[in-house]
């Protein structure tokens, strides 16, 4: 009779931890494969909705935001700001570059994929990808939101009140 091993906790953990690793890096797609991503889970019926932002430093704010912008549909596609765009809209930022700011936003189970965009404005990505719902924050108005004349649906979401990333910023540099 063959004796099997037990794998040790350690392994166990270790190889828990790559597949979640490796799970939430698939989740970062280039943009040229996206378009036939979204073809195939429309193809299954799925309603896509898409979101964008800098998403600099993550706080409770962009969590419930992002929880209830999925809960509009079954697949939410978030368009994140390059360094390079995100400079350009707010000078000094980001605090955190692009790749470990697609890493986190991949890692959240409300996010089903993230591409990241150079562009001033989503509107090219929105064309391509021609989501089902696009959802921006309440301080926007409808008719201002980029991509409002492509989707069917636009729709708006509160802000928590109180946290925003400037204020955490402004925050830390008071510490000093």
């Amino acid at each position: 009779m063959t004796k099997i091993n037990k794998p040790s906790l350690d392994f166990l953990v270790s190889t828990l931890y790559i597949s979640y690793i490796n799970m939430s890096k698939a989740k970062i797609v280039e943009r040229s494969m996206l378009k036939d991503i979204i073809k195939q889970l429309r193809g299954g019926g799925k309603k896509v909705v898409f979101t964008n932002g800098c998403f600099d430093i993550l706080h409770v704010g962009h969590i419930r935001y992002l929880a209830d912008a999925r809960a509009l549909g079954d697949i939410l596609v978030i368009g994140l700001n390059s360094d390079k765009s995100v400079s350009e809209i707010k000078p000094g930022r980001p605090v955190v570059p692009e790749q470990q700011r697609a890493e986190v936003l991949a890692a959240l189970e409300a996010v089903d994929f993230v591409i990241l965009f150079s562009e001033d404005t989503p509107y090219n990505l929105i064309k391509e990808i021609q989501p089902d719902v696009l959802v921006k924050g309440a301080d926007w108005k409808v008719e201002d939101i980029v991509g409002n004349d492509i989707v069917r649906e636009v729709r708006t979401i509160p802000f928590v009140e109180g946290i925003s990333t400037s204020g955490i910023i402004r925050k830390i540099q008071g510490m000093e």
